[in-house]
Formats: C-alpha cells, sequence, structure tokens
C-alpha cells in the first residue's frame, strides 16, 4: 500500500514503461459496509508523451461535504503542489480522507500507439472506456460496496451512460461533461489520476539509454515549447522515437515523414476488397492459358534471383 508520494514515484520506478499496470490503495474498511459513490476520470488524453492515466476514486455517499472541504471541487483550478497535497491525505491513515479509496491505471504510450495502429483499429475512446470499466469492476471485486458512478465523459455523454447502465445494471450512473468541475467525486479521481502522471513523468525511465529528465522533455503537450524541442532533435532517422511518445499522434507522425527513413509496407487484403493479383475460385477450374507467363513467387523477385543453367 503507498503511503507516500516517494512510496508512489519508487512503485511507478519499479515499472519498465512498456506494459500497462495499475497502482491501489486498500479497500477502507467504512467502504464495505456503507453505500459507495465512484468517480471516474483521466489525466494526459492528449499529450504526444507520456501515459495516459484513468484513476477513480470511492468513497461513503455521506462524505461529499468532506470531499468539498479539502479541494475536490474543481481540479483543473488546483496546482501541482494541492494535487499533491490532496492525494497525500487520501494515502495517510490519520487524515480525514482515509476513507477514500482509489485506483489509477496507467496506460503506456506504447499501449495507446500499438491500439490506434493495429489493422482492427482500437481508437482512445475504446481504450478509455476500456479502462474506466475495467476499474468500477476491480473496485467491486475488491469489495466495495459501490452504488452510485460518476463518469466525466468519452464522446456523448448519454451513449456511454447507456453503455455502463447496461454493463453495471445495479448502479445508479451519471455521466457528463466536465464532470470533475460538478461531482467532487470525480475531482478526487481526477486528483488520483493527474498525480500519478506527473510523477511518472518526473521518474520516467528510457530503456533506449537516454539520460534525460522531464525538464529536457516538458509537459508533454504538443504546445509546449519544450516539449516539441523534444520531437524535433530526439528523433533517430531509423528506429523513429523512444517509447515516451506516442507515435500514432499527428505531432510525431508528421516529424517521422520528415526526418526518419521512409518504410514501405506490403499491401493487406481488406476483407470484401477486389485486389487484382488476387485469384477467383473459378479461375482453379478454368483451362490453363498456355501463352500467359506464370507469375513468380514473390520470394524469388524480392532476393533478384533467376533460374540459371544447370552446370555442365
Amino acid at each position: 500500500m503507498i503511503k507516500s508520494l516517494q512510496e508512489l514515484q519508487d512503485y511507478i520506478k519499479s515499472k519498465d514503461n512498456f506494459t500497462n499496470f495499475t497502482n491501489s490503495s486498500v479497500v477502507p474498511d467504512v467502504c464495505k459496509t456503507e453505500p459507495c459513490m465512484l468517480g471516474v476520470d483521466e489525466a494526459g488524453r492528449g499529450p504526444v508523451l507520456g501515459p495516459m492515466v484513468y484513476g477513480i476514486a470511492y468513497c461513503p455517499v455521506n462524505q461529499t461535504k468532506v470531499l468539498k472541504d479539502l479541494g475536490c471541487a474543481d481540479s483543473k483550478a488546483l496546482t501541482e503542489d494541492k494535487r499533491d497535497d490532496i492525494f497525500s491525505k487520501m494515502i495517510t491513515e490519520e487524515d480525514s480522507l482515509n476513507n477514500v479509496g482509489w485506483i489509477a491505471d496507467v496506460i503506456s504510450p506504447n499501449y495507446i500507439s500499438n491500439s490506434m495502429y493495429r489493422r482492427a483499429k482500437h481508437s482512445l475512446n475504446e481504450v478509455s472506456m476500456n479502462s474506466a470499466i475495467a476499474l468500477i469492476k476491480k473496485a467491486a471485486e475488491s469489495g466495495a460496496n459501490i452504488t452510485e458512478v460518476y463518469v466525466d465523459t468519452v464522446g456523448p455523454p448519454e451513449k456511454y451512460q447507456a453503455k455502463l447502465s447496461e454493463i453495471f445494471p445495479d448502479y445508479k450512473i451519471t455521466v457528463a461533461k466536465k464532470a470533475d468541475s460538478i461531482y467532487p467525486i470525480v475531482s478526487a479521481a481526477s486528483i488520483v489520476a493527474k498525480v500519478t502522471r506527473d510523477h511518472a513523468l518526473k521518474v520516467w525511465k528510457f530503456l533506449e539509454g537516454l539520460e534525460l529528465n522531464q525538464a529536457e522533455f516538458g509537459s508533454g503537450y504538443p504546445g509546449d515549447p519544450v516539449t516539441k524541442k523534444f520531437i524535433r532533435e530526439q528523433i533517430d532517422h531509423v528506429f523513429g522515437y523512444p517509447m515516451l511518445v506516442r507515435f500514432s499522434w499527428s505531432t510525431a507522425e508528421l516529424m517521422l515523414q520528415e526526418k526518419a527513413a521512409t518504410c514501405t509496407f506490403e499491401d493487406i487484403d481488406e476483407p470484401g476488397s477486389k485486389r487484382s493479383n488476387t485469384k477467383s475460385i473459378s479461375s482453379f477450374f478454368a483451362k490453363p492459358n498456355e501463352d500467359k507467363p506464370r507469375k513468380r513467387h514473390k520470394f524469388f523477385d524480392e532476393r533478384h534471383l533467376s533460374v540459371g543453367n544447370p552446370f555442365e
């Protein structure tokens, strides 16, 4: 169990940044018996660098005033120091916020890019929704008595709410735009996500061997001058970017097209498409055309191999 921001950093440093991982509190005893509300929010959806983090926070329904008094009313208006302070109180047993449970899902930039580039594309909205659903399930499976769920929307709130209501029919589901400024429990979830992402960037380990700290790559947002400089300069002609970079973002894509080696990939048949080099079933039963030369296998063409005369 994390008991300080230093322990949070140490835990994150123990991970390799290549895969996703979760971090969580223990379930407070009161949350196992009292009806609880749960909030969901994210941090780092837009940046070109670093992970996206989904966070949830949950506590007894009657603790809304406690959350509001401690500043969990509009997390976007909070400074980084204030967010750290509130999160520290969440993980301090002696504090009034010790009845708040939380979970953070750290989604690696590598996973995000691979999801968006794979053949069956997995959009950022789908990645986000799947994370939120998994976190709600994890809280319930851990023993939290969840009765109400409040979510900052991804896409149209009505569709998202209908989807969650179908998956969690026993919960009162509310999905809204800017939910973190409306519902204190969502603001608490936003603080969990933001603090986790902030510290993940502070202790980021470059598996590629780069010796850089956050001051040298910035916040990760495309408009940050430090991030822009990093994107321009830290590009390998062959291998592209280190795994800190979401290479599926247009900011990175354009720079790769401009400065990296050009790659040509073999076309892949899409379902239902008609390709000139794809034979129909009937062609296998037709009389062969003796005048038409037989097409060589691409194995030989790619290696520039040709038939030679046998040795005498």
